[in-house]
């Protein structure tokens, strides 16, 4: 119902669907950062992803927008599966799709990343605060999967930067210019560094006792500014895959060695 009532009277209404998408749409090059946060067209993704985004902006606003809409609602379908219509019922996912944001895509990468690690630098490059779930292949030493996840974003930034150093540099002014700001619009007033140490703290016990639905909970409470919509990333726990049991450290290595030595006669 709420689905219904936020597309169908909200937003002929407010007349603000894809606010966030609009930035996404918009973003300028060489220089994407000269719209404040909160704005309209406030893009605040690095250098990579504005590269990526710029893409499209040939097309027309309403196309992209239906585009992007379409990938958003195949998103939360894909990670709903059989309880799709819970997913869809679900508030923040209601907000996601009104806004257009990319939480549901992080929710989707960090799925995808315990198989495919490299998804991961979709959520490093967007919103990197949320890469605290990698601590998950740190703690249970998976070293060739965060090898993996911080070797493709590394390389993804070299080849952005020697493209276009400069952005680079306004980026990271334009994030300690707007570090102290105060967002607009409806947004948990919590610290980055006091929700950030509650992720580790989750994530790493999570790691520790093979709960992979840790992940997204952490990735989601460490985002750079905690919106409502920003929850989306908790679609994840639907479709998140169960972890494999680490081997104990504990058993001795004869255990679970073949003996060298003869049978008795």
């Amino acid at each position: 119902m709420f689905l219904v009532y936020t597309f169908a009277i909200a937003a002929p209404r407010i007349g603000t669907v894809g606010f966030d998408a609009w930035a996404y749409w918009s973003v300028q090059l060489p220089h994407p950062y000269e719209v404040a946060v909160g704005s309209l067209g406030a893009f605040t993704y690095s250098p990579p992803m504005a590269m990526l985004f710029h893409l499209v902006s040939g097309l027309q606003w309403w196309v992209f927008l239906w585009i992007w809409l379409a990938i958003l609602l195949a998103t939360a379908i894909w990670l709903g599966g059989r309880r799709a219509l819970i997913v869809l019922a679900f508030p923040p996912v209601i907000m996601e799709l009104y806004h257009g944001n990319v939480n549901l895509l992080i929710g989707a990468a960090i799925v995808l990343g315990f198989r495919y690690p490299w998804t991961w630098s979709f959520v490093l490059l967007t919103k990197p605060t949320c890469g605290v779930g990698l601590l998950w292949f740190a703690v249970r030493r998976e070293w060739r999967q965060l090898g993996i996840a911080l070797g493709t974003t590394a390389a993804i930034v070299v080849v952005s930067f020697v493209i276009a150093p400069q952005m680079w540099q306004e980026w990271i002014s334009y994030l300690m210019t707007n570090a102290s700001g105060t967002p607009g619009g409806a947004w948990v007033p919590v610290p980055l560094w006091l929700r950030f140490a509650v992720a580790v703290a989750i994530v790493v016990w999570g790691a520790r006792t093979d709960r992979t639905w840790t992940v997204p909970i952490a990735s989601a409470i460490a985002l750079p500014v905690l919106w409502f919509a920003g929850f989306a990333i908790l679609a994840a726990l639907v479709r998140v895959p169960p972890a494999s049991p680490r081997p104990r450290r504990d058993v001795p290595v004869d255990a679970v060695m073949p003996t060298t030595e003869p049978l008795p006669a």
